[in-house]
């Protein structure tokens, strides 16, 4: 049991820090107290509630169908158990894209209602304008470049963007765009290592890597990949370092022939 201690808050300041001392960022994805909890006391930076959780959580094939509402109640949740990491919330598809004005009342509702530190926003020069007015009304932003699995319908494939010129060149002007628009990072999601090293310098804001090589000054994977509860998705991105798939699936079959067999409860276990 660790001793009950002030615990410093991570702020986007810290990371932007750990950039200039080239010191990389943790971050994890987190929907729920139990795992938040679990993360914050292993020492993550940053926490992401992210939209993912509409495939981890609720099972979809993508992450358009999560609404707000559900966002906010999984932050909620991340929120409440963790005490020293940064928690960013993805605002999820449909509440950024239509206008500005809507990217803003989006973000307020999830910082009054879910007391998170900051939201992230997928995309690029298109949504400049969103990621202003958020910025302005003093909530901080993270962007998303790369990869945008809300995009997926247009992209028609999870596969590795920006291997052409004309994209790469975009997403080179799309993270200084972010940048200039008073983002405190960025997520780069699925590019060739050298593009990101590229980015990554060229950037005084941190670069946060998926899939994205090891020159980002922070690296980003969904927990419940990281820790193998996802069954039969291996990208070559990911590492597993627990397979708890397996372990949970043997402690129930475990658990189903103690009761069939009337060994649990035992005697102990009993009042």
């Amino acid at each position: 049991m660790s001793v009950n201690k002030e615990v410093k808050r991570i702020t986007t300041r810290s990371l932007q820090e750990m950039k200039n001392r080239k010191e990389k960022i943790a971050m994890l994805t987190a929907y729920d107290y139990s795992m938040a909890t679990i993360l914050d006391d292993a020492g993550l930076d940053v926490l992401l509630v992210g939209d993912s959780a509409s495939n981890v959580m609720a099972g979809h094939e993508t992450t358009l169908p999560i609404t707000l509402d559900q966002m906010i109640y999984h932050a909620q949740s991340v929120v409440r158990g963790a005490s020293r990491a940064l928690v960013l919330v993805d605002l999820p598809f449909g509440t950024y894209q239509g206008n500005s004005k809507e990217a803003l009342s989006s973000a307020i509702r999830i910082m009054k209602e879910s007391g998170a530190h900051g939201v992230k926003l997928e995309g690029g020069t298109e949504i400049v304008e969103s990621v202003q007015r958020i910025i302005t009304a003093g909530i901080p932003v993270m962007g998303h470049l790369g990869l945008t699995p809300q995009s997926i319908y247009k992209f028609g494939t999870y596969t590795v963007r920006a291997k052409e010129e004309a994209e790469a060149f975009k997403l080179r002007t799309d993270a200084k765009a972010l940048q200039e628009a008073g983002c405190f990072g960025v997520v780069l999601e699925k590019i060739p290592a050298a593009l990101a090293k590229e980015v990554s310098e060229e950037l005084f804001i941190p670069t946060i890597g998926i899939g994205a090589g090891p020159h980002c000054d922070g690296q980003v994977l969904v927990v419940n990949d990281m820790i193998g509860l996802t069954k039969g998705f291996k990208p070559r991105f990911l590492r597993q370092y627990v397979n708890l798939y397996e372990g949970i699936l043997g402690a129930a079959q475990s658990y189903i022939k103690d009761v069939k067999s009337n060994d649990f409860p035992n005697e102990k276990e009993q009042y």
